[in-house]
């Protein structure tokens, strides 16, 4: 499937709260171990959060996590408005230590 970057920008009430479901989707993976991704998600200062996914096999691994239908759920009403998600297919050109196997 390759490489995702998703990016978006929640409003300042909702942001704690879309951290907490990301967290949920990590603790889930961790339990579960699925296989087949390389997941990390980042949150800057003004709220942006940027995931980045590198799924290895079809159907995407995320897809069996609860938490992660979990944190779908209702995310475009945390974002700002015209900041909703935004998935785009990714290359990478480097790497130092962050995403190498």
């Amino acid at each position: 499937m390759g490489t995702v970057v998703v990016r978006y920008r929640t409003k300042p009430e909702s942001a704690d709260e879309n951290a907490h479901l990301v967290e949920a989707v990590f603790a889930e993976l961790a339990a579960a171990d699925p296989g087949g991704v390389r997941y990390a998600t980042f949150r800057l200062e003004d709220n942006t959060f940027v995931h980045i996914a590198d799924v290895e096999s079809d159907p995407n691994p995320l897809g069996s996590i609860a938490a992660f239908a979990e944190f779908q759920k209702n995310i475009g009403d945390r974002c700002e408005p015209g900041e909703g998600p935004n998935p785009q297919a990714a290359t990478l050109v480097g790497s130092y230590r962050l995403l190498a196997d």
